[in-house]
């Protein structure tokens, strides 16, 4: 049987089609890597005017307090991640993730107040078990509703904010990590001011059966043009943006993978509300005293690529292994490779030379800051 027909579809599948991508089996959904201008095209769009994608494949939940309070809501779901959900404001959204009782990553997650609720947009590989996993932990305070009848597309780079406003949105105003309602073409919208790849813009979540004719009147303008998975993963890369299942997982911990600005003051060590997570143990005690490994950016000498799971090493004949690279490539914006992976502390500090092996020799890499590009979020 062929097994492209077991796969979902977004609602903007026969878009893609008639754009003329090439479609890739991703997280369960048969989904567009790239349309005919080419990965590398697409990724300088974006950086320079404007790109739209087709991140339908995500989840997005609500979760909503049987008091019907936002702030029982917010209790609730702190029970599951390190991060302060109660102090964040109404109109704003926040970034966290789900940590299980051995203080790894299951899942990382946007989670914005909406006044009387919650909506948290998760990961598509993880969105069941994590639609799960809530409901477990939390179906006697909370109601967890997946709302699998709407759409979500990203509206990324310089002119987004100049797209969108095209279609009558009211958006100038707004700053990065803001939500508000917004009506697009005749349908209600649910706008954050966020992204994925280090630029400005903006993420909308619309009925599903209004997708399709909001993607074509944003393809209409001029500046804006379809972007597949493949620049996303460039783009995201040079942001220095980690990928659930490549970058974190269960086996690192948000202070190896340097996430600990993720987690507020009252959440930590001596805070209002410390603790009361899953693997509170141990990433209250790595960030106090340090986490023994810590993801970093490398940059390798030459135009070759050092791909993900290369080995790292502390010398050029392969005798003491560091760990491994996560995601890596080329960087059409910053014109050379790029890749990030986990090394001992001890060689973490930019600058630091390392070798990654590739087919078979030992190639020179600089341990290196990131973002490897300079974001240009609306603050």
């Amino acid at each position: 049987m062929d097994q492209s027909a077991e796969l979902l579809k977004t609602p903007l599948y026969d878009l893609h089609l008639e754009l003329g991508a090439r479609m890739v089996p991703f997280a369960g959904y048969d989904m567009p890597v790239q349309y005919p201008a080419g990965v590398m095209k697409e990724h300088l769009h974006t950086r320079a005017k404007c790109g739209l994608f087709d991140v339908s494949h995500m989840g997005q939940v609500e979760l909503r307090a049987m008091s019907g309070t936002f702030e029982d809501a917010a209790l609730a779901l702190e029970s599951l991640v390190p991060v302060d959900i109660l102090g964040l404001k109404p109109g704003r959204q926040r970034y966290g993730f789900f940590t299980d009782d051995n203080g790894g990553i299951l899942d990382d997650l946007m989670f914005a107040n909406r006044g009387d609720h919650l909506y948290v947009v998760v990961n598509a590989g993880c969105k069941q078990a994590d639609i799960a996993h809530m409901k477990k932990h939390l179906s006697e305070r909370v109601e967890v509703t997946y709302r699998d009848d709407r759409a979500l597309l990203a509206l990324q780079g310089p002119r987004s904010e100049v797209v969108l406003a095209s279609l009558g949105a009211d958006v100038a105003a707004m700053k990065f990590m803001d939500v508000r309602d917004v009506t697009l073409c005749g349908a209600p919208c649910i706008v954050s001011r966020s992204g994925y790849s280090g630029e400005d813009g903006f993420e909308i979540s619309v009925p599903a059966d209004k997708a399709e004719e909001l993607a074509r009147a944003l393809l209409a303008h001029p500046d804006c043009e379809p972007i597949g998975l493949g620049a996303r993963d460039s783009l995201r890369l040079e942001a220095g943006l980690c990928l659930y299942g490549n970058d974190i997982d269960t086996t690192t911990s948000p202070i190896e993978a340097g996430l600990e600005w993720a987690i507020q003051k009252t959440r930590r060590t001596g805070g209002a509300r410390e603790g009361g997570f899953p693997g509170a143990g141990r990433i209250l005690s790595e960030i106090d005293t340090g986490a023994s490994r810590r993801r970093i950016g490398l940059k390798p000498e030459g135009k070759a690529p050092v791909r993900g799971h290369a080995k790292l090493y502390a010398d050029n004949e392969g005798r003491t292994e560091l760990g491994e690279v996560t995601s890596g490539g080329f960087g059409p914006s910053v014109e050379g490779p790029i890749a990030m992976g986990y090394v001992p502390a001890s060689h973490a500090e930019p600058g630091t030379q390392i070798f990654a092996e590739v087919r078979g020799k030992y190639l020179p890499v600089t341990v290196a800051a990131m973002p490897f590009v300079t974001p240009t979020y609306k603050r």
